[in-house]
């Protein structure tokens, strides 16, 4: 009896400590996640403010600035090859490099559609992943849908900003670029649920605290994307232009 009571204790123990451990995992990742969102909003005000957005976006510098990111999460951020605070920079540079594009926003929309479409972002992100940490359903055959409308969504936007450069009459704010914020709202909703489902599953209470901590950058990358986008989508939605 004493032999049973003891391992009852020992369990409870156990599963208290993993418990922790899961709790200490998620709030790591989510307060990487908003350091990002927060170098990025404040890059934005900074390079608006000072008038410096025609010097960033005024050229075919633009082009460097839009594509930094997507070049420095090809290459510049590989957590099986760097450590945890060389990921912390990189994700650091990913999130200036959003700022500087996001300074056009700030000259495109208002205060007010900025501070709603945040608002409605932040509140929708956090459904989200609230019910992919809780959900006890099965989201990994989500993956490939997933995967296929990303490449789609890419393919389609692609195709109506070269419409929108080279067809006259058609706009790139039209109903097309309207669909595709929806299903862009939709696609990184799901990709949010998927992604905090799997953070949640891949965490050992086994893992040193380096491999931990390179992981919880690349979730906190994921997340920020999603939430990136989101943002992006509702603002070209409900945004009130200058």
């Amino acid at each position: 009896m004493s032999d049973n009571s003891s391992f009852m204790r020992s369990a409870q123990v156990s599963a208290a400590s993993v418990d922790a451990g899961l709790r200490s995992h998620m709030l790591r990742i989510y307060n990487r996640m908003s350091l990002g969102v927060f170098v990025t909003a404040v890059v934005a005000w900074f390079v608006h403010s000072t008038g410096m957005t025609q010097f960033f976006m005024g050229g075919p510098q633009a082009y460097l600035v839009i594509f930094a990111p997507l070049l420095i999460t090809m290459f510049g951020f590989n957590p099986m090859r760097m450590s945890s605070q060389t990921l912390g920079l990189s994700f650091i540079a990913i999130s200036v490099a959003y700022g500087l594009s996001f300074s056009t926003l700030l000259q495109i929309y208002n205060g007010e559609s900025i501070a709603k479409a945040f608002f409605i972002a932040s509140s929708m992100f956090a459904g989200v992943s609230i019910f992919g940490y809780t959900t006890k359903r099965d989201l990994s055959p989500m993956r490939t849908f997933l995967f296929m409308g990303m490449i789609g969504l890419i393919v389609l936007s692609l195709v109506n900003m070269g419409l929108s450069m080279f067809v006259d009459g058609y706009g790139f704010g039209g109903t097309m670029s309207n669909l595709l914020s929806v299903a862009s709202i939709v696609l990184f909703a799901g990709m949010t649920a998927f992604q905090t489902q799997s953070m949640k599953e891949i965490y050992s209470p086994y893992a040193d605290g380096e491999a931990s901590s390179r992981l919880s950058w690349v979730a906190a990358l994921n997340l920020y994307i999603s939430f990136i986008a989101m943002f992006q989508s509702i603002l070209h939605l409900l945004g009130n232009r200058n």
